[in-house]
């Protein structure tokens, strides 16, 4: 049976991907011990993920840029446009509560990744006190409307969470949330007090690398667990310090830096991928006549030693994509006289630029048949700008993938099987 999927804060669906599945990307991200994930071999050494057994029955998201990614994608895998509701989770809520909207029933996972902009340390880190409302604008001055900022809204996230008590939740913010304050614990505190007799709740920083995703992005998640459907052993186990690996929420890492691994590491995890055997197929923009999200990228004029005015190394890790202003994409290349190190490209020919919108894409691990611009005169265009920000906002699809893998393959050991048990009886669990 599926598992319903409520998503929140959903962006361009990086999340909603993961956990669908279905997916193509290089077979070289895989670790072999994974390969019962491959559904068929593609050409050019792609390979197309399984189908998870997760179904998406709900997105949101603010941006009308995210409405028109996600249709554009998730139509096309057969779920409904109207699965995606444009409209801010604190209105959502309200609506709910005055009778006038309803959440779908019987939810097993709800995900979101709420607004990271201020607990990021690239921000003004206001954390709980943001200067912004829940729609992006400047705060006003009431006392609902500081209950209602952008800081505030994991709160609003805890109140859907309560209202369709999911088996499990999973919520991503940025590292930089664990070093605010007392950010963390509070957060962490608070969803643990939702529902009937609570989450258990732990939080983990995970290094995308370390899941074969060659950007050195770190983000942290928080897993909750509804007690109520949890077995007396998995309460057990997921109250030690250390849980068993066989109750471990959090995907395994696969990859490793290769200057730290084992001299067996080939039986164990493998190298981190670099950023050139990610990008190393793909035509210059000049040359690109198919894919629009290829042919375009950032014109920003070059700013000297500031954010994004480096040139990515292909032989490492890219950069972490961030949902930047479109002038601080970092560069595919600069040129020899500003320190450009890639001079047999050069010497082609081939012209100093900015990453474009699906190189980024690609760094992320969306797959090449995500249309990321679209060039209409409707209201479903997309411009490069706005994809940026989207693809940089999005959770990486192939990590979302491996949480969904490690959810399959726990989900029996934690879960009580509902449909074989009365309501009554679930509720005697402690």
């Amino acid at each position: 049976m599926s598992k319903r999927i409520l998503s929140l804060f959903s962006g361009c669906g990086g999340m909603d991907l993961g956990f669908d599945g279905a997916f193509a990307l290089p077979k070289f991200l895989l670790h072999p011990s994974n390969n019962a994930w491959i559904d068929t071999e593609l050409a050019n050494d792609q390979v197309l993920l399984c189908r998870n057994s997760f179904e998406i029955v709900f997105a949101n998201d603010i941006v009308k840029a995210a409405k028109n990614a996600w249709i554009g994608y998730f139509s096309k895998r057969g779920i409904d446009p109207n699965t995606f509701h444009l409209d801010s989770i604190v209105n959502l809520v309200k609506n709910f509560e005055q009778g006038r909207f309803s959440f779908p029933e019987k939810i097993d996972v709800v995900t979101g990744g709420f607004p990271c902009q201020d607990f990021s340390v690239a921000g003004k880190r206001k954390g709980f006190q943001s200067h912004k409302s829940h729609t992006g604008q400047l705060l006003a001055l009431s006392e609902d409307a500081k209950k209602e900022n952008r800081g505030q809204l994991y709160q609003w996230m805890k109140k859907v969470i309560s209202i369709t008590e999911p088996k499990v939740f999973i919520a991503e913010n940025v590292k930089g949330l664990v070093s605010l304050r007392n950010a963390k614990e509070t957060i962490e505190a608070d969803f643990s007090s939702v529902g009937q007799k609570g989450y258990m709740v732990m939080a983990k920083v995970l290094f995308a690398p370390d899941y074969g995703i060659p950007q050195s992005r770190e983000r942290i998640f928080f897993i909750g667990f509804n007690r109520q459907y949890l077995k007396p052993e998995a309460i057990w186990a997921l109250k030690q310090e250390i849980i068993p690996p066989n109750f471990d929420p959090f995907p395994t890492p696969t990859h490793k830096r290769e200057n730290n691994l084992p001299l067996l590491w080939d039986d164990l995890l493998l190298p981190y991928p670099t950023l050139r055997s990610l990008l190393i197929d793909l035509p210059e923009p000049e040359y690109n006549s198919i894919d629009l999200a290829q042919s375009k990228y950032s014109k920003a004029k070059y700013c000297g030693k500031t954010q994004g005015q480096i040139e990515v190394n292909l032989d490492g890790l890219a950069p972490t994509i961030r949902a930047e202003h479109h002038g601080n994409i970092e560069y595919r290349r600069l040129s020899r006289e500003r320190g450009g190190r890639y001079l047999d490209e050069l010497a082609k020919g081939w012209i100093e630029r900015r990453l474009t919108v699906r190189e980024c894409a690609r760094i992320q691990t969306f797959p090449d048949d995500y249309e990321f611009v679209r060039e209409t005169n409707d209201d479903f265009r997309l411009g490069a700008s706005s994809s940026y920000k989207l693809i940089g906002n999005a959770v990486p699809p192939f990590l979302a993938y491996h949480f969904a893998k490690r959810l399959e393959m726990i989900w029996h050991q934690l879960f009580i099987d509902t449909a074989k048990c009365e309501p009554e009886k679930i509720q005697l669990v402690s």
